[in-house]
């Protein structure tokens, strides 16, 4: 098991918008990623996290270059954000 950690800087009055981000593409996430186990939206004031669950590493990491990621995920939150995320992969001890 793996999970990939995306750490996004959004303003408050944002938010919103990124968690329609989130709506649209959890299910074909879920649906179409190989290896995707879940994927949860995890708010705190000073960020907003998405934490993606895979089968394992390299699951994680071919997503990253999925259209599915870079075309539409990338595409509809870029405007949004204000700096550049902090993308982390972790394998499960």
């Amino acid at each position: 098991m793996a999970y990939l950690q995306i750490t996004l800087q959004v303003d408050p009055a944002h938010r919103a918008a990124a968690a329609g981000v989130y709506e649209k593409y959890k299910q074909p996430f879920l649906d179409t990623v190989p290896g995707a186990t879940g994927k949860e939206l995890l708010l705190r004031d000073e960020d907003v996290q998405v934490l993606h669950g895979f089968r394992d590493v390299a699951d994680a990491k071919a997503y990253l270059t999925s259209e599915l990621f870079t075309r539409d995920v990338v595409g509809g939150l870029f405007p949004l954000l204000k700096a550049d995320p902090d993308v982390r992969v972790y394998d499960i001890a």
